[in-house]
This record gives C-alpha cells, sequence and structure tokens, in this order.
C-alpha cells in the first residue's frame, strides 16, 4: 500500500533527524545541528546534551530566516558561478557551517576550540 504525504513527510523529518544526530556524532565541539527549510522553519533540530543554548527562540528564528533568505537568494547565481559548497560564518564564540542539500540548509554551530574544521567540513560533506 502506497505510503500517504503525511506518512512521507514523516519518514523525511526522521531521516533529517537521523543525519543531524550522525553529524552531532562527528565531534565533540559540534554545539547544533539543524535542517531548515527555505523559510527559515526549522524541520530539525539537535543540541548536544549539556551545551546551553547562545540564542533565545525568537533570535534563533530571526537567524534561521536570515540564513534562509541567503540561501534562496544565492540560487539565483548558482548558473553563472557555480554551486554552492558551503558557507562558513565566524564570529567571536562559534563557527557556523551552513550546506544546502536539496531543498534544505543543514545548520551546524560549531566551538572556536575546534582547530580542524576542514576534516569536521569534509565529514559533513559525506554524512549529507
Amino acid at each position: 500500500m502506497a505510503k500517504t504525504p503525511a506518512e512521507l513527510w514523516k519518514d523525511k523529518i526522521i531521516g533529517y533527524r537521523k543525519k543531524c544526530q550522525d553529524i552531532l556524532n562527528l565531534s565533540d565541539t559540534i554545539r547544533y545541528v539543524g535542517v531548515i527549510n527555505s523559510y527559515g522553519r526549522t524541520l530539525t533540530g539537535i543540541i548536544r546534551p549539556n551545551v546551553k543554548p547562545m540564542l533565545k527562540s525568537d533570535q534563533a528564528k530571526n537567524e534561521f530566516f536570515i540564513i534562509s533568505t541567503l540561501m534562496t537568494l544565492r540560487k539565483d547565481t548558482e548558473s553563472a558561478i557555480g554551486k554552492l559548497d558551503y558557507v562558513v560564518v565566524q564570529h567571536q564564540k562559534i563557527l557556523i557551517i551552513i550546506f544546502q542539500k536539496d531543498l534544505v540548509t543543514y545548520y551546524i554551530s560549531i566551538d572556536k576550540a575546534e582547530k580542524n574544521t576542514s576534516k569536521i567540513i569534509e565529514s559533513i560533506k559525506k554524512t549529507i
């Protein structure tokens, strides 16, 4: 019997959640992994246990909206400059790495203490 759209959606979210968990397991310095849609809505996200979120709920919503808008607008330049590999946003306290896969964006925050971000980035690429 064919799955209903609701069942297909649930399966997709479960798949995203598993990928988030796999990414979180790559390094102890990864604080948060989330998947957001093109409107900035969180589809799923995992905060590492015992890690205190740096952003309040409204701040996180605004951050995800900004990132999703950036990623959506970047699509228009893809034919001219090539497909986006990843984006790194460096703050004083954390590093944010953003990947776009299909119609969703993976948002990963990493402690600044991490010294080998290139290895983590390559591992994330393989995971997603």
